[in-house]
């Protein structure tokens, strides 16, 4: 009994992990939602409740407890990766913080323009779909290559993918919603403004973060925004010392083991049960917006993060990550091209179609694994050849 103790520590404690977590997760969420049981699992995501009293008011199923209530926290852990990170890590300096927002736009930007140029003619409206990177999966994959991935890489992706999914919210907010509740969005504000004002005076209360956390949830929530972006924020605007004096790391180290072994797995079984079909896999096969959202994804992504890192690095207006070669920086820009989770919200709200839904669902999973397989591919080369440049 103690050998398998002492056994489950030690894989629990790799960092690999939870990369292994979640890949067995996702599939077991697809293999679900294509077995004889999909219906019991799709109608326990679908299971919610609703309260409503006065001002206040909720309205949540399985499904959005897990993907704006859990991930909440998941966004919060890598706002604090990215603080601590920003504060006196490997995006210390102005050019280093500088090159992972450079890339997210390039990384934005061209997938965009490759779909408009192969499918703009029939389906303009589906655009944003390959922009989009799903954080949760990019980092796990990245987390599976162990020591291969430096700190900086991981660091470069973490905060690519964090402006990439701002950008994403940001395109569904004024694209493909029906307006923002002003109101709630100033209250949101508000929030922000009271967690910056108590940093000043040095309050560090966790308890007092957390109820600010609250309310810019809720704020967001009640907005029309994705609400996981408060995690982002608040991650962002954590102390960094307390009366301890390492209040981020602390924070950081319990947060950590909770969010990648527990909170990214079980949002990955709970988004990965896409329904496939023959039929969808035919109808997609021949589909130019199916081709518009796998090459903006597969090639689109990888390619315009590298071009405009390179870019930005040529003119000397930011500086590359420690230790990344043009290989390396593919292979990240790869992993950037799992557009997943994000990308199949936006797939849903942009097109009105159900056929061209399907159709852009099976080229967004498509896009995903094959975008997977890419970085894996490219990383585990230099994992073998350590000299390759």
């Amino acid at each position: 009994m103690a050998r398998k103790i002492s056994f489950l520590k030690e894989f629990l404690d790799k960092e690999s992990s939870s990369g292994a977590l979640l890949i067995a997760a996702a599939a077991l969420g697809l293999i679900i939602a294509n077995s004889p049981i999909s219906d019991n699992y799709f109608d326990f995501l679908a299971l919610g409740f609703t309260v409503e009293n006065g001002i206040f008011y909720l309205q949540l199923t399985v499904l959005k407890i897990v993907n704006y209530g859990l991930m909440t926290i998941f966004f919060f852990v890598i706002g604090l990766e990215i603080k601590r990170e920003l504060v006196s890590g490997h995006l210390a300096s102005v050019k280093k913080a500088a090159m992972p927002f450079i890339a997210a736009l390039g990384g934005m930007a061209l997938p965009a323009v490759v779909y408009l140029a192969i499918a703009g003619d029939v389906a303009p409206e589906g655009w944003a779909v390959p922009v989009a990177t799903d954080i949760a999966l990019a980092v796990g994959l990245l987390a599976m290559m162990g020591p291969t991935v430096t700190q900086s890489l991981r660091s470069f992706l973490l905060a690519l993918a964090v402006i990439d999914d701002i950008g994403a919210i940001l395109i569904i907010a004024v694209i493909y919603s029906s307006g923002i509740a002003l109101s709630w969005l100033i209250a949101s504000i508000a929030s922000v403004a009271l967690l910056v004002a108590l940093q000043k005076i040095n309050v560090t209360s966790h308890f007092i973060l957390i109820l600010c956390g609250l309310l810019l949830w809720y704020g967001f929530y009640r907005a029309g925004l994705h609400p996981t972006l408060a995690g982002v924020i608040l991650g962002l605007l954590a102390p960094v010392k307390g009366r301890t004096g390492t209040a981020l790391e602390d924070l950081e180290t319990k947060l950590h083991p909770y969010s990648s072994l527990i909170i990214v797995p079980i949002f990955a079984m709970a988004n990965t049960g896409v329904v496939i079909t023959e039929k969808s896999l035919t109808a997609a096969t021949s589909s130019v917006i199916a081709w518009g959202i796998f090459v903006g994804l597969v090639v689109g992504k990888p390619l315009g993060v590298l071009a405009s890192a390179l870019a930005a690095s040529k003119a000397r207006i930011a500086q590359l990550p420690e230790d990344a070669s043009i290989g390396k920086l593919a292979a990240t820009g790869s992993a950037a091209g799992i557009g997943f989770t994000v990308a199949l919200f936006i797939a849903d709200l942009a097109f009105e179609n159900q056929e061209s839904q399907n159709i852009a669902v099976v080229a967004i999973i498509a896009a995903s694994v094959v975008s997977a397989l890419l970085s894996t591919l490219i990383f585990t080369i230099y994992r073998s050849n350590p000299t390759q440049s």
